[in-house]
């Protein structure tokens, strides 16, 4: 069977207290819009997953909080090393995954995210959006075979594309 990883940024964060760590930023108000919605959209795909896996940063897990809430689970597999991670942390979290899942959903952060996402399908997505998800498909039947150039991008969605996707 084929991989299927559908990766999403956190949903737009709140900015309001300077005084607050970056890793505890909640989601502001448009973000709490966002993320049901974009949730919305895959269950209107049809889109179903296998595994949760999230960033721990507070944005990144009520983003997965709120996908998950829709799809009625209450399991998110949290990976600490999401956080701030560049394109090679994030090919190890990958890559260590369990190929009992098929279907993975990946909740994490730019600009590590839109790299990884380039970098495995070759594609040319400038920028990942804050809700923004895209899904990369691989032919391989286990996840430790996934490398640079090796998945195809199945679609590409974001909170302000209005066309029906």
């Amino acid at each position: 069977m084929a991989k299927n990883l559908l990766l999403v940024r956190h949903a737009k964060s709140d900015w309001g207290n300077i005084d607050l760590k970056d890793f505890d930023r909640p989601l502001n108000k448009r973000g709490k819009e966002n993320a049901p919605e974009m949730a919305q959209r895959l269950l209107k795909r049809g889109f179903k997953f296998d595994l949760m896996v999230s960033s721990p940063a507070k944005r990144a897990l009520t983003t997965a909080k709120y996908f998950a809430e829709a799809y009625q689970i209450d399991e998110i597999q949290l990976e600490p090393s999401i956080y701030e991670a560049n394109t090679n942390a994030l090919l190890k979290v990958v890559n260590g995954l369990s190929d009992q899942a098929e279907t993975v959903i990946l909740f994490g952060h730019n600009g590590g995210l839109t790299d990884f996402a380039n970098e495995l399908c070759d594609g040319d997505i400038y920028n990942i959006p804050t809700a923004g998800m895209t899904l990369i498909s691989f032919p391989f039947e286990s996840w430790q075979m996934i490398s640079r150039g090796t998945g195809d991008l199945v679609f590409f969605d974001f909170p302000k594309n209005k066309q029906e996707v």
